[in-house]
């Protein structure tokens, strides 16, 4: 039952990155970055821990030839949509087939049935299911990967501090003042987010002339030569607590995978997040040695690292682990940056290795 349609290969005249509430993202910073490292000689670049893609599609908007990595699965399909994607865009037909119930169609009730009461009404929980699998039915990897883009803004925009980190459906229905959130947001009916988020994700579709790629793998099994490596890490603070955005985000990641989405789980959890991860960049006991693998492997590129002042390992120490690969150290503070969901006034730094 594939929906077939011919592929749409309008340029954005103007393209524009999406709009995100993704936790960690760089978007309000891609700017001073670029200042940081527009005068460096350099083209192909890899984004190893992509994120979103809002840096590497920075660099793709600059000319750049980008790669851009990321262990989540749902990372991969946005720069898959955003930045290897360069002329393939969603139809207002094909948005309407994924959003409207098929008769010939069998839906599963995976979301409702598993998630009833966690993070969406029973209402929403059905609507995903539907989505889901009318996404499963598009013929194109990058239609999937703007529909999935879609799906996934929709899901975070609608959540309580824009994450899946806990049990608290209850917060967005309690008739109580609120100092976070946007209630109106919340009560915005899906298919509304779904279909803005689309329509941003088309504006920002380009061809920048390179032949960019999306990669989802383990960034030490990358393989390939890079004149710059763009290195933001997950953040592990000076109390030694790691952003664990698999955990942030499981939710996104089951979607990725639906139908075996009830396999990954880790039913011990009363928010249902999924089994496992063990990743060294939120272990304060595994961090050191793996900056140090990470700087040995890409020794032949510039290394450019994001980190913030007050985390662990310190700058002083990330400083002191380039220069066992480079022999010129830069070091760049923004101050005044003010991280979503802290209330520490810690600063952004870009350490530049050459």
């Amino acid at each position: 039952m594939a929906i077939k349609q011919k592929q749409m290969v309008l340029i954005a005249e103007d393209p524009v990155f999406p709009s995100t509430r993704f936790q960690g993202s760089k978007l309000k910073i891609v700017d001073w970055i670029w200042d940081a490292i527009k005068d460096l000689q350099f083209n192909t670049t890899l984004d190893a821990f992509g994120g979103t893609g809002c840096v590497g599609y920075m660099l793709k908007e600059k000319g750049k030839k980008v790669i851009c990595n990321d262990i989540l699965k749902f990372n991969w399909l946005i720069a898959s949509a955003l930045i290897e994607n360069d002329k393939v865009k969603l139809t207002d037909k094909e948005v309407d087939f994924l959003l409207t119930k098929h008769s010939k169609i069998k839906y599963p009730n995976f979301v409702c049935d598993t998630f009833k009461n966690i993070y969406f009404s029973d209402e929403e929980n059905q609507w995903i299911d539907m989505v889901v699998t009318n996404i499963s039915l598009l013929d194109d990897i990058y239609k999937k990967s703007i529909a999935y883009f879609a799906l996934f803004q929709a899901c975070i925009i609608k959540r309580p501090f824009n994450l899946f980190h806990r049990k608290n459906l209850y917060l967005r229905f309690s008739k109580v003042k609120r100092s976070f959130g946007n209630k109106a947001t919340w009560d915005t009916p899906f298919e509304v987010h779904f279909r803005k988020f689309v329509d941003e994700a088309n504006q920002s579709i380009f061809s920048n002339g390179q032949k960019n790629k999306a990669l989802n793998l383990d960034v030490f099994d990358i393989e390939g030569k890079f004149d710059l490596v763009y290195i933001d890490t997950p953040y592990i603070s000076k109390n030694g607590v790691g952003v664990d955005y698999f955990g942030f985000y499981h939710f996104l990641e089951g979607l990725i995978d639906y139908s075996k989405w009830g396999e990954m789980i880790d039913y011990r959890t009363k928010h249902k997040r999924l089994k496992g991860n063990g990743s060294p960049w939120i272990d304060k006991k595994r961090i050191y040695s793996a900056f140090d693998r990470l700087f040995e492997k890409f020794r032949d590129s510039i290394l450019v690292i994001s980190y913030r002042s007050d985390g662990i390992p310190s700058i002083e120490e990330l400083k002191s682990l380039l220069k066992k690969y480079k022999s010129d150290v830069k070091e760049l503070k923004r101050k005044s940056y003010k991280y979503v969901l802290s209330n520490n006034h810690s600063e952004e730094v870009v350490l530049i290795g050459k």
